[in-house]
């Protein structure tokens, strides 16, 4: 069973071919990252406000974040797109 999910069945594999297929485009890879980065700071500024009681502190710490974590993930995702494994 173990050994049945690191293989993928033939009838699953996508065709090298087929444009768009194997990878995704890197607009697409630029649109996740940012409508991710919203959810994931708007979650922060949040916490943020939660825990010091300042607005313009919980901003701050977002606008940091916002920009920090949006280049990880950008590569992040770029890094597992070039990776065959469960493709």
């Amino acid at each position: 069973m173990i050994n049945s999910l690191f293989h993928t069945n033939s009838s699953f594999k996508k065709l090298e071919n087929e444009p768009g297929t194997t990878q995704e485009n890197i607009k697409r890879s630029i649109a996740k990252t940012v409508s991710w980065r919203v959810i994931g700071t708007l979650d922060t500024v949040i916490i943020s406000y939660l825990i010091t009681g300042t607005l313009a502190l919980a901003a701050a710490i977002g606008g940091v974040e916002l920009i920090s974590k949006m280049v990880l993930y950008f590569f992040h995702e770029r890094t597992w797109n070039n990776i065959k494994w469960g493709k």
